[in-house]
């Protein structure tokens, strides 16, 4: 009994001595802090208020829209640009589409990214400061548009939904990150203990490396779904499918072009609205459809994204 109050003393205790040894802040120490409260509320706004205006278009009347009378407030609420959205064949095979090309190619690109970046992790690997300048050199120096589109059309991909995968499946940044993380997390004595007890390289790789890089494959993976996902240059070179254009083809089309879709619920719906009047207020509800994706993914891995994205970048 007197040892556990004597523990519950000292226990009782610790929260008054850590009180008495922090450390005060500076004069200078306020300052910067505001000045860091005053850019990060600076860098919100400038960041939130382009998408409460988007938002507000979307759900505005196209009257309301082309007149410019929407600002942060929805004028005249109305539903019309999604429903013309969402019923449009166009649109909603491109939104299939996107999902297809964001999956798929994230699944293999990380899956690449990782049976390269492992190795060359691996200070035992024969060579692995050359493959790995090798890679670094592809970020300088390119071989252009005309011969990665050549090596694309000799590979019989030319308007294939493997042209929008197969090209960009690697990405050298990501390499960098996922190789800095497995040198500095996983040790040699862990592999030297998995060698011991009779696990194989590919039985280490999958039972032990790639539990305890979960942080860092969800990095990778947020980059290069997001890549896939806003990708629309690839589509416009190598598709000409529209069964097979993305969403942002079909984004770019309204914003750039000024065009509506070709549906036939477009067409109906133009009979009733002005041509113009359904472009501006469709563009608004396509942005906001397109983004919806990321920014209900990101929250589920920024804690995962924010500690390898350190890791990777403080142990290099």
């Amino acid at each position: 009994m007197t040892i556990t109050m004597q523990g519950f003393r000292r226990t009782a205790k610790q929260p008054e001595s850590s009180h008495r040894t922090a450390i005060e802040e500076t004069r200078t120490d306020k300052i910067f802090l505001v000045g860091v409260r005053i850019m990060l509320w600076v860098a919100l706004i400038v960041v939130a208020v382009p998408l409460i205006y988007i938002v507000a278009n979307s759900f505005s009347s196209a009257s309301a829209v082309s007149a410019g009378r929407v600002l942060l407030w929805p004028v005249e609420p109305s539903l019309k640009a999604y429903k013309t959205a969402f019923a449009d064949p166009a649109i909603m095979q491109g939104y299939l589409n996107s999902f297809i090309y964001a999956i798929g190619g994230t699944l293999i690109s990380v899956t690449l990214t990782i049976a390269i970046a492992y190795p060359l992790s691996r200070r035992t690997f024969f060579g692995r400061n050359v493959i790995m300048s090798l890679l670094v050199f592809t970020m300088l120096f390119s071989g252009g548009l005309i011969p990665t589109y050549l090596v694309v059309q000799d590979l019989g991909m030319l308007n294939t939904r493997w042209a929008m995968v197969i090209p960009s499946a690697i990405g050298v940044w990501q390499v960098i990150i996922a190789r800095t993380f497995f040198r500095s997390t996983i040790p040699d004595e862990l592999y030297e203990a998995a060698t011991i007890d009779g696990a194989s390289d590919l039985r280490f790789l999958w039972s032990i490396v790639l539990p305890l890089s979960k942080p860092v494959i969800a990095v990778i993976a947020l980059m290069y779904a997001i890549f896939q996902w806003n990708s629309y240059f690839d589509a416009l070179i190598y598709l000409k499918d529209p069964g097979l254009y993305p969403l942002q083809i079909i984004l770019r089309n309204v914003l750039i072009l000024n065009q509506a879709t070709s549906g036939s619920t477009t067409q109906n719906l133009a009979q009733q609205l002005d041509q113009q009047q359904l472009a501006n207020v469709l563009k608004y509800a396509l942005i906001v459809i397109s983004s919806l994706p990321v920014l209900v993914i990101y929250p589920f891995v920024a804690r995962h994204f924010t500690k390898g994205v350190m890791v990777g970048a403080v142990k290099g």
